[in-house]
């Protein structure tokens, strides 16, 4: 197995877990304040990955379009998350968590129209079941 698949199914099973320990980290306070509380302990433990994992030189590799786009991306998660914690402290998480990976199909859409991914029939019919599962959570 490629090792990038072992960090995308790491992630998955991270991502699932997280959503139930920050529902119950929001016993009693509101979504905004966890995940300024949360945001800040991802800070926290990113700047000691940095520190242990990435090599001061690899900083020097930095050029505007990282910037840029990393930042766009920054953009993006931030109000991503402003949107589940609201949603995973007035819903549920697993409905919530279903909901949510329908980012899936944005995913691949975007990928295969700005990154000239393939856009492969497995992918098709992949993206299409989540969106009939999506389908299936509204109606629910």
């Amino acid at each position: 197995m490629k090792i990038w698949i072992v960090y995308a199914i790491s992630s998955m099973f991270l991502a699932g877990l997280t959503a139930v320990i920050a529902k119950k980290g929001l016993e009693g306070i509101s979504g905004d304040l966890g995940l300024t509380v949360r945001t800040l302990f991802v800070f926290l433990f990113t700047l000691i990955f940095a520190i242990v994992a990435v090599p001061i030189k690899d900083w020097s590799l930095l050029k505007m379009p990282n910037w840029l786009w990393l930042a766009g991306s920054a953009v993006t998660t931030t109000l991503s998350w402003i949107f589940y914690y609201k949603a995973i402290k007035l819903g549920e998480v697993s409905t919530v968590a279903l909901i949510d990976k329908g980012s899936v199909v944005v995913a691949v859409t975007l990928a295969v129209w700005l990154l000239n991914e393939p856009m492969t029939v497995s992918k098709s019919l992949g993206a299409l079941m989540i969106v009939v599962g999506l389908v299936i959570i509204a109606r629910g």
